[in-house]
């Protein structure tokens, strides 16, 4: 048997080697050392906190802790093995450098079709010069919705008045959400204002939203609040029924304790007002109507504002032929600026005390009387005394 000569085994080995050597050219116990100082320095979900449909983005930042040597980077993908988190786009196919204390991101659009949990994406990335790098981060999908919450209202409204309502909006979620807005709705009602912008709420957030209402009519509210979780929308609902009715909140101003006296032709009519609500009665006023006419000093008397159980006098003249009982109206405003008022009347040929023109006030006529009947009794007394112990 021949035996091969020593030309053709070293032209076969010189093969080999040229066929071997290059793939094994790259990766050297420096490239190895290089690659390892690689690292994900940062993962960013936005939302950070998803909802079940939600589409949002997940961002890599790869950082090269090497001082002296630049890596070479490719195909860095993103793979979730449920498919709960599904990948839209961002696959990297193309290789990149990255150099020495630099970084590089890379970042994927995805979407997520799981039901509430946690979940660990992996994200992969080849080195030219080594082996791949992997990075689990957890990914959390919650549906907790905000919250809106009233926190007062009216027992009751009235038509055309405007009243205040008062609610929060809360955050429960673990991450912030943004663009909130409220939008009210309701059949023949006003809003002021028409709509309320909120904003960024923060996760656990509490931040108070008001906004009055003047119905036209019994109907129902329909409050939405809107908001963005990441880019995507999202709202919840509310409805409040607005029905009229006596407001056992309200203020309740009345009049007690009317004196009436006639003073040379003009009426002067003193009192109380007694505050037996709950709310304060803002700039209370105190007034005659027709057939009475208003006169100096006291034509409207303002009491100004009584706060609850609060009391405040009041003292009006004004002028009245031909009756015997004259309307007089007590006014006042609640916090919404809507006026409120009622009417009593009160008589005034019967229980009036006529003093002369001119007489500025003088005495009254009981007064008089009982100061006679003392200067009869004193001097009956004395004639009595004389006639007895000075016979």
């Amino acid at each position: 048997m021949q035996k091969p000569a020593f030309s053709s085994i070293l032209i076969g080995l010189l093969l080999v080697a040229g066929l071997v050597l290059p793939a094994l050219a790259y990766e050297t116990p420096e490239s190895i050392v290089a690659a390892g100082k690689v690292y994900v320095s940062n993962t960013t979900y936005d939302p950070a906190v998803f909802f079940t449909g939600d589409t949002g983005t997940v961002t890599y930042t790869v950082s090269n802790g090497n001082t002296d040597l630049g890596v070479v980077v490719n195909h860095a993908t993103l793979s979730e093995p449920n498919q709960k988190f599904r990948i839209l786009d961002g696959t990297h196919q193309n290789s990149a450098q990255i150099g020495p204390g630099k970084s590089q991101t890379f970042t994927f659009t995805v979407i997520a079709e799981g039901s509430e949990g946690f979940y660990y994406p992996t994200f992969s990335l080849g080195f030219r010069d080594a082996n791949s790098l992997f990075s689990k981060q957890m990914v959390q999908i919650d549906n907790t919705p905000l919250l809106l919450t009233v926190i007062d209202k009216p027992d009751a409204f009235t038509k055309d008045k405007k009243k205040m309502i008062y609610l929060q909006v809360a955050n429960p979620r673990k991450n912030s959400v943004k663009n909130a807005y409220l939008e009210m709705t309701g059949d023949g009602a006003s809003f002021t204002p028409t709509q309320v912008f909120i904003g960024e709420v923060a996760a656990g957030a509490k931040i108070p939203v008001n906004f009055s209402v003047a119905p036209g009519q019994e109907t129902t509210l329909h409050l939405t609040l809107h908001y963005d979780n990441g880019d995507n929308p999202h709202s919840v609902t509310m409805d409040l029924p607005i029905i009229f009715g006596p407001d056992k909140k309200a203020a309740s101003p009345i009049m007690s304790n009317v004196q009436v006296e006639n003073l040379g032709g003009v009426w002067h009519v003193t009192g109380d007002v007694n505050n037996g609500g709950l709310e304060t009665a803002n700039t209370v006023l105190v007034t005659s109507l027709s057939p009475a006419v208003p006169e100096d000093p006291y034509k409207v008397y303002v009491v100004g504002a009584l706060k609850p159980d609060d009391f405040g006098s009041f003292e009006i003249t004004f002028s009245a032929e031909n009756t015997e009982t004259v309307p007089i109206r007590l006014s006042y405003k609640d916090a919404d600026g809507n006026v409120y008022e009622t009417v009593q009347d009160v008589k005034i040929s019967a229980t009036s005390i006529n003093v002369p023109a001119g007489a500025g006030g003088g005495l009254p006529i009981v007064p008089m009387a009982a100061g006679l009947v003392i200067v009869v009794l004193f001097i009956g007394g004395w004639v009595y005394y004389l006639k007895r112990y000075k016979k």
